[in-house]
């Protein structure tokens, strides 16, 4: 069966995640870390995506990305996969495969989902026990995006930047989004749109983009449509 085409907008923010091969590590030590940033940072430069957000844990990444063009993100995914599997062979005297598969991407309503995105993205070292803050963690954005250390892998998206005009206030607020822990129904929510490359988003913002693009966002309510004159009906019938 053929594999359905992602979806893809351009300037629209997308939930990357990328697998090691059977869970197997994908960095072994810092210099693999800072070379992936080095790869993936000159291959957005070269096929024009934006990084908002990212984590590097040690068998998968995650990545909130922007692409400029419909085929941005898969150019720097395809990129990644040349040049720092590569390496990381050459590096570790190993050979094959580094990669799970495809990587796995989900289309994001922005108004919605966006910063609770990257929140996701940056606690996965917190859900993990790595850590217990995310500031502890040394391969994430958070540190730029929470505490301004400079990261030039990270360009600021637009609904990040609206937290507040000023700097140390944006910074503020940022933090503050970290309070609240990620409800679990958000969680599931994310796992499985990223994991099953649907849109997340509210039912508008999917209806739009079924609209635009011509295809199914997301899965099919189990047992139908309950709120349609037809089943409402049958079960005026059966009460009956």
């Amino acid at each position: 069966m053929a594999r359905q085409p992602r979806f893809v907008l351009p300037g629209h923010p997308q939930h990357v995640i990328q697998r090691g091969n059977n869970r197997s590590p994908i960095f072994a030590e810092v210099a693999d870390y800072c070379i992936y940033k080095d790869k993936l940072s000159e291959a957005c430069a070269r096929f024009s995506c934006r990084i908002h957000a990212y984590v590097l844990m040690t068998n998968h990444v995650h990545l909130l990305i922007t692409p400029e063009t419909e085929q941005g993100i898969s150019k720097v995914m395809q990129s990644l996969g040349r040049q720092y599997v590569q390496y990381f062979n050459y590096r570790h005297q190993r050979t094959g495969t580094l990669w799970e598969g495809r990587y796995k991407a989900s289309l994001l309503d922005t108004a919605r989902y966006l910063l609770t995105c990257y929140r996701y993205i940056e606690l996965n070292p917190v859900r993990a026990c790595m850590v217990e803050q995310p500031a502890e963690y040394r391969w994430s954005s958070y540190r730029y995006n929470a505490l301004a250390m400079d990261d030039p892998l990270v360009m600021p998206h637009e609904s990040y930047l609206s937290l507040a005009t000023d700097k140390e206030l944006r910074l503020k607020a940022y933090q503050a989004l970290f309070d609240n822990a990620i409800n679990e129904q958000t969680l599931i929510a994310i796992r499985e749109a990223t994991n099953r490359a649907w849109v997340l988003g509210c039912d508008r913002f999917r209806n739009e983009i079924e609209d635009l693009l011509q295809r199914q966002a997301a899965p099919k309510t189990r047992g139908g449509d309950h709120k349609s004159q037809t089943f409402q009906a049958r079960c005026k019938i059966n009460r009956v």
